[in-house]
C-alpha cells in the first residue's frame, strides 16, 4: 500500500499543470496573432450612463487600431498603436495626436479601461512572472509578478482562473504598495472555434465604486489577414472617414 501511495503522489506531480502552461491558455483563449472585434463600451458615473460603439484590429500585442463609431461627436476618432508609440486622430480639429508613453496608463476616452489595456501594449506572458498561489477543485489562482525590465505600472495581478477550460474568472491589479486599484470580471463565455471566450467584460475601480465599464463584444474573429497600410499613421485619418 506504501509503494501505490508513493506512486500515486509522483504520478500527481510528474503530471501537474505549470503556472507558465496555465497562463499561456489564458492568452490563447483571450489572443491570437491577429484579430477583429465589434465592442459596445458602456460607461457608468455618478453622471449618467454614455455608450460608446468601436471597431478594433490587432497583430498581437504590437499593433492595433481602433475606430470609433458612435456616438456622433466622437464618430471617426481613431487610435493606432505600433509597439510603444501611440497615436489618435480627432476629425473634428483634423489633427493627429502622438499620446505619450507617461499617458498609457491614463483612462481611454473617459472609461475605467487605460490607453494601456485598449492598445494591448502589455502581455501577460512577456512581462510578467506567473506562479500559482493557491488552488482549488474548480479554480488556479496565480500570481503575475512584473519581470524585472518590463515596463508596467502594476506591482502584482491576481488571476482566477478556471480549471475546466482555462477562461479567466477575475483579474485583481495591485499597486507598489499592495493596494488593489482595480478589478476585471470576465463573463458570458462563449465557444469560438477552440477558444473559450468571455464576450462580456466589466472594470472597476476601487477609488471609484460607483463607476462600471463595461466592454460587450459584438463581434469577435481571431486569426484573420489584416492589411498592413492599417498600422500606418496615414491610416488614421483615412480610416476616420
Amino acid at each position: 500500500m506504501r509503494y501505490l501511495i508513493l506512486i500515486s503522489i509522483f504520478l500527481s506531480s510528474l503530471f501537474a499543470i505549470t503556472a507558465d502552461e496555465i497562463i499561456k491558455k489564458v492568452d490563447n483563449n483571450l489572443q491570437s496573432d491577429t484579430g477583429y472585434s465589434k465592442i459596445d463600451m458602456i460607461m457608468k458615473t455618478k453622471r449618467g450612463t454614455r455608450t460608446l460603439e468601436l471597431e478594433s484590429w490587432n497583430e498581437g500585442t504590437k499593433k492595433s487600431f481602433i475606430k470609433i463609431l458612435a456616438p456622433k461627436k466622437d464618430k471617426g476618432i481613431t487610435f493606432l498603436k505600433i509597439d510603444t508609440a501611440m497615436w489618435q486622430y480627432v476629425p473634428r480639429i483634423q489633427k493627429t495626436i502622438k499620446i505619450p508613453s507617461s499617458m498609457m496608463m491614463s483612462s481611454w476616452m473617459g472609461s475605467d479601461f487605460t490607453n494601456d489595456d485598449m492598445a494591448k501594449e502589455s502581455s501577460i506572458i512577456e512581462d510578467y512572472d506567473t506562479k500559482i498561489s493557491n488552488e482549488t477543485p474548480s479554480l488556479y489562482i496565480l500570481d503575475l509578478i512584473p519581470k524585472e525590465n518590463a515596463a508596467v505600472v502594476w506591482d502584482k495581478i491576481v488571476f482566477e482562473v478556471l480549471k475546466e477550460n482555462f477562461v479567466p474568472l477575475k483579474a485583481t491589479y495591485f499597486d507598489e504598495d499592495g493596494n488593489a486599484v482595480r478589478e476585471l470580471l470576465y463573463l458570458d463565455v462563449t465557444k469560438k472555434g477552440s477558444r473559450h471566450f468571455p464576450t462580456r467584460w466589466e472594470m472597476r475601480t476601487m477609488d471609484k465604486p460607483h463607476n462600471l465599464t463595461t466592454i460587450l463584444m459584438k463581434e469577435v474573429i481571431f486569426d484573420i489577414k489584416l492589411d498592413q497600410k492599417m498600422f500606418t499613421k496615414r491610416s488614421l485619418k483615412r480610416m476616420s472617414r
